[in-house]
């Protein structure tokens, strides 16, 4: 029974592909490729795989003990072969040649008058079978350069050449050099395989001044950087007052000015001084809330609609009598009259007439008909 057991969990093993990621450049996107045949790669080998680009040379930058999520397809490519010495030397001979051929490119599209035009980089693939050259425009928009294609494909006919645009960020991760905040090399050129998208919104949330030179990087774009901190800046300000709110602290009411997320503090204006104190955020209490609670101590609701000061059917709410057991309400009435007890005849007024005692009936249940209109209408 153990052996049957071993014997199913090792075929269910092998059954599972084994994944690994590859990329094509130094700080690239990582692309997912099947190298069951090769169970041994590791970290650090250089593969042959076969792409919707022609065949390409990549190193491998991780493996995975369980397979991850397939593609849209269903199904990785695999891994040809490993790469030999030979490959790696074939493939630096014509990493040695992308740079002529990216000069040689520059000048033809300056005889053709290609102003808006910039080349930015030429890749040969592992074999040169496959030229691609780089470029991009001022303003991102399409400009048809099928007559400069012609021109460079007669210049490498071993090569099929493919001309592609790629945005002003890709550019800058290609050339490198000095970040807009000073540092060295930039973000995109040293470890950011993606471009996430950025909005003005990040800068607002983080509290950074919105001039054009402390939020734009080097490719013209808002800086990348932005992204890092936002979602911890995000889940700060939903705990602490918005500006311009009303608040009360320890040294009296103020309105909100300025606030310091990852502190967890704010800054107050005070009403009384005009001066400004930062207070952090369990000193704070919202002045709303107060206002509220003590307008509500000071119009208690009615008894029988809990609705606060006046109600349209019951009339004012009647204050509580003190002096009262068990908190019950004084009557209306002056405080000689009593009540008659339940069952018992209505004392008769002896200064009222016999015969206003039939209108006032009346009277009263008129007036609980227009009371029984108003709650149905209610409802």
């Amino acid at each position: 029974m153990e052996h049957t057991e071993h014997t199913a969990s090792e075929t269910f093993t092998r059954t599972l592909p084994f994944i690994v990621g590859i990329r094509f450049h130094r700080i690239g996107k990582i692309y997912h490729f099947d190298a069951s045949g090769f169970p041994d790669l590791q970290p650090g080998d250089f593969v042959i795989v076969e792409t919707r680009r022609g065949r390409q040379l990549g190193e491998v930058a991780q493996t995975f003990a369980e397979p991850p999520a397939p593609p849209r397809d269903g199904v990785w490519k695999p891994v040809e072969r490993r790469a030999t010495p030979r490959d790696l030397v074939l493939r630096q001979i014509w990493q040695k040649k992308e740079l002529q051929v990216t000069i040689q490119c520059r000048d033809k599209a300056r005889q053709m008058n290609l102003r808006d035009v910039k080349i930015v980089a030429s890749e040969f693939s592992f074999d040169g079978a496959l030229l691609t050259i780089l470029y991009s425009t001022a303003a991102g928009e399409k400009v048809n350069l099928n007559a400069l294609g012609k021109i460079m494909q007669r210049l490498h006919p071993h090569s099929s050449v493919e001309m592609r645009q790629i945005g002003p960020r890709d550019v800058a991760k290609i050339l490198g050099g000095m970040g807009a905040c000073g540092i060295e090399s930039r973000c995109c050129s040293t470890f950011l395989t993606e471009f996430s998208p950025v909005s003005i919104k990040m800068a607002k949330a983080q509290g950074i001044s919105l001039a054009p030179s402390e939020i734009t990087g080097m490719c013209g774009r808002l800086r990348c950087c932005l992204v890092y901190e936002y979602e911890q800046y995000a889940e700060a300000r939903k705990e602490l007052p918005k500006r311009n709110k009303r608040v009360v602290t320890p040294l009296g009411e103020g309105k909100v000015v300025d606030l310091y997320p990852l502190k967890q503090s704010v800054v107050v204006r005070l009403f009384e001084s005009g001066e400004r104190h930062e207070f952090l955020k369990h000193e704070l209490q919202p002045w709303d809330e107060l206002e509220a609670l003590r307008r509500k101590a000071a119009n208690p609701p009615c008894e029988e609609c809990d609705q606060a000061e006046e109600c349209a059917e019951c009339g004012p709410a009647a204050p509580k009598d003190a002096s009262a057991p068990n908190g019950e309400a004084a009557s209306p009435k002056g405080r000689g009259e009593q009540t008659p007890p339940k069952g018992a005849a209505a004392p008769k007024d002896s200064a009222a007439p016999e015969g206003d005692s039939a209108p006032s009936s009346r009277r009263s249940r008129s007036r609980r008909g227009r009371r029984g209109g108003n709650r149905k209408r209610r409802r």
